[in-house]
């Protein structure tokens, strides 16, 4: 479960980095001014960076409370489990 919820986690920071870089390039000769150019530049990195960054802490968390939060899922899981058959 850990494995596959860092897996995602990382398929997002991926992603996003993608997204991002794919809205600066096609909308690139929109901006009217370099000066424009670059404040949404800067906004983009810093938006990359700020996300990335949460999402790394987010996995560090992960982590450190791993058995705690996957020992709750597989204990109701298995309760679940019980409770149909």
């Amino acid at each position: 479960m850990h494995r596959r919820d860092v897996r995602v986690a990382w398929a997002f920071v991926i992603g996003l980095w993608f997204a991002i870089i794919f809205v600066a390039l096609a909308t690139w000769n929109l901006a009217p001014t370099g000066a424009a150019r670059t404040i949404l530049l800067i906004g983009g990195a810093i938006v990359l960076l700020f996300n990335t960054g949460a999402i790394l802490a987010m996995l560090r968390h992960y982590r450190e409370d791993r058995d705690f939060m996957y020992g709750l899922d597989i204990k109701f899981l298995d309760e679940a489990r019980k409770a149909r058959g």
